[in-house]
C-alpha cells in the first residue's frame, strides 16, 4: 500500500476529487462543474444523477493524473455541500426529484408557519439551528408532500433520504450503506446535537418518517467500501464531514477559541467551543464541529450567504470586471473620500440578522461613483459581514479571555487587498495557510488518520503552515467611522419583519 488518500469534495457548483500522497502533497486533481437549475424564483436545484456521474469522472481523472490505481488508495474521505437534500428509491437508487439545494428558499412559508406556532425555540434548543429554509428538514417535508406518491412510499419504507454525502455513500457502496456523519446530521433541523440522535418529536412535527434517515457515524469511521466495479478495486470510505466542518479540520482548528472562515460563494465562519454546547443569544448557529471516537466537539457558526458571489455579480451582472482577480486591483483605485456601502442581501441576510425578505442595496452613491468604488464596496462588504459574526461570537462565548485565532481559506483569500481589509475591519490578525485546499485536506485527514497512514491530530496540527499573516493597519477612528456607516446601511436594508429588528 502506497498510502494515497482520495478526497471527494462535492461542492455547490462543481465536484472535485483530489489525490494526496502519504506526505499530504496533492498529486492528482479532477474537477467538473455541473448545472444549476432555477425552476422558480428563489428555488435552486441540482440533478443528483449529474452530480453522481461528475463524481465518478473526477475520481477517475484524479487517479489518472496521480498515476495510481484504485488499489493504491488506502481510503476515501468525502466532504460535501451541506443541507442540500436528496430522496431516492431504496431498491433502484433513483432519485424521486432533483436535489433541493441549501440556497433554496421554497420552504420560507413553512418556516414562517412553524414560527407562528411558537416552535422555533424548541427547534433551536434541540438542534442549535433556526427555523430557516436553509436547512434540510423542511426540504424533505416539501418533497414528501409535493412529489406524487412520495409520502405513501416513504411510510412503506421504500424511500431513503440524505444529504449529498449519504447519496454518494449509497451509490459508491452499491446500495450497501445508508449513513451520514454527525456534522451533516447536525444541519438537518431534526438531529438532537446534545443527545446525538435523530429527534422523534421534531420528526413528528415535520411529518418525516424516521425510516428515511441514515445511520449517524463519527467523522472518521467505517462507511463501507466502494463497489470494485467503479474504479477497479474496492476502496474503504473512512471519513465524512460537511464542507465547512471539513475546512475547520483542514485548518487544524482543534483548540477551543480557534476560528476558520471560508470565503467561497458565501462565507462560513466556525468558532471551536470544545465540549461546550454554547446556546447563542445573538442568532448564531450552534453546530457540531466534528465527532471523533464518540466525543463531540461543538462550534458556533455564522453563515453569510453572499461573499464571493458579490464578486461574481460584479463580473457577470454589472460586467465591470472580466475576471474575479481583477477586483482587488480595481478596488485599490477607489476614491477614499467616498463612503459607498454594498449590503449584498441578494438572497436575504444570514447571521446574525436572518432576514429572508431583505434584498441587496447600495448606499452612498455620488455622481463620481464608478466601477472602482463598486469593487471596493463589494470586497469590503465581506469584511463587514465577518465583523458582525465575530462580534456576535464574542458576545456568546470567549475562550478564557484569549484572542481568537482566525484562519482563512476559499477562493477570495488569494486577494491580498481583500485579506488586508478584512484584518483592518476586524482589528485582528488574519492567517492565510500555505495549503488552501483545506476542505479536501480535512476530509483526507479524517480518512487517512483512520486508515493509519496519516498522523494523529497533534502531529497534523503541527504541520499547518502559514503563508502570510495580515495585521490591522487602519486607525481606530477610521475603522469606527466605517463600521458606523455599515451598521446604518444594514439597518436601512432590514425589513420590518426581520427577526433581529436591528443592525
Amino acid at each position: 500500500m502506497n498510502g494515497f488518500i482520495l478526497a471527494i469534495d462535492q461542492g455547490t457548483t462543481s465536484s472535485r476529487a483530489i489525490v494526496f500522497d502519504k506526505d499530504r502533497n496533492v498529486v492528482g486533481v479532477g474537477q467538473k462543474e455541473f448545472t444549476q437549475h432555477y425552476p422558480a424564483s428563489g428555488w435552486v436545484e441540482h440533478d443528483p444523477e449529474e452530480i453522481w456521474s461528475g463524481v465518478l469522472e473526477t475520481v477517475r481523472q484524479a487517479l489518472k493524473k496521480a498515476k495510481c490505481a484504485a488499489g493504491d488508495v488506502a481510503a476515501i474521505g468525502i466532504t460535501n455541500q451541506r443541507e442540500t437534500i436528496v430522496i431516492w428509491d431504496k431498491e433502484t437508487g433513483k432519485p424521486i426529484h432533483n436535489a433541493i439545494v441549501w440556497q433554496d428558499r421554497r420552504t420560507a412559508q413553512m418556516c414562517a408557519k412553524l414560527k407562528k406556532q411558537g416552535l422555533e425555540k424548541k427547534f433551536t434548543r434541540k438542534t442549535g439551528l433556526l427555523l430557516d429554509p436553509y436547512f434540510s428538514g423542511t426540504k424533505i417535508a416539501w418533497m414528501l408532500d409535493k412529489v406524487k406518491g412520495a409520502r405513501k412510499r416513504a411510510e412503506k419504507g421504500e424511500l431513503l433520504a440524505g444529504t449529498i454525502d449519504s447519496f454518494l455513500i449509497w451509490r459508491l457502496t452499491g446500495g450497501k450503506v445508508h449513513a451520514t456523519d454527525a456534522t451533516n446530521a447536525s444541519r438537518t433541523l431534526v438531529y438532537n446535537i446534545e443527545k446525538n440522535a435523530w429527534d422523534e418529536e421534531l420528526l413528528r412535527i415535520l411529518d418525516i418518517p424516521a425510516s428515511l434517515l441514515p445511520e449517524v457515524k463519527d467523522c472518521a469511521d467505517d462507511y463501507g467500501a466502494t463497489d470494485e466495479k467503479l474504479f477497479g478495486a474496492a476502496i474503504p470510505i473512512l471519513g465524512v464531514a460537511g464542507d465547512q466542518q471539513a475546512a475547520t479540520i483542514g485548518q487544524a482548528c482543534f483548540q477551543p477559541g480557534m476560528m476558520k472562515s471560508t470565503y467561497g460563494t458565501g462565507c462560513f465562519a466556525l468558532l471551536n467551543t470544545g465540549s461546550d454546547l454554547v446556546r447563542s443569544k445573538n442568532r448564531l448557529l450552534t453546530t457540531i464541529a466534528y465527532r471523533l471516537d464518540g466525543k463531540t466537539t461543538y462550534a458556533l457558526e455564522g453563515s453569510i450567504f453572499i461573499a464571493g458571489a458579490a464578486v461574481q455579480w460584479l463580473r457577470d451582472g454589472l460586467k465591470i470586471v472580466s475576471r474575479a482577480d481583477e477586483t482587488g486591483p480595481l478596488a485599490r483605485q477607489a476614491d477614499p473620500s467616498q463612503s459607498v456601502y454594498l449590503v449584498p442581501a441578494f438572497v436575504g441576510l444570514g447571521a446574525p440578522h436572518w432576514d429572508a425578505e431583505a434584498r441587496g442595496a447600495i448606499y452612498g452613491i455620488t455622481r463620481n461613483t464608478g466601477p472602482a468604488e463598486f469593487a471596493h464596496a463589494a470586497l469590503e462588504s465581506v469584511a463587514y459581514q465577518t465583523r458582525d459574526l465575530l462580534d456576535a461570537m464574542h458576545k456568546d462565548w470567549k475562550a478564557n479571555g484569549a484572542d481568537t485565532v482566525l484562519r482563512v481559506d476559499g477562493g477570495m483569500v488569494a486577494s491580498d487587498w481583500a485579506m488586508q481589509r478584512l484584518s483592518d475591519i476586524l482589528d485582528a490578525p488574519v492567517d492565510r495557510p500555505t495549503i488552501l485546499e483545506t476542505t479536501a485536506l480535512g476530509a483526507a485527514w479524517l480518512a487517512g488518520s483512520r486508515a493509519g497512514v496519516w498522523p494523529g491530530m497533534e502531529e497534523f496540527a503541527r504541520s499547518w503552515a502559514l503563508d502570510k499573516q495580515f495585521n490591522p493597519e487602519l486607525d481606530e477612528a477610521a475603522r469606527s467611522a466605517k463600521l458606523k456607516g455599515w451598521r446604518d446601511a444594514v439597518r436601512r436594508t432590514l425589513t420590518t419583519s426581520s427577526s433581529s429588528g436591528k443592525a
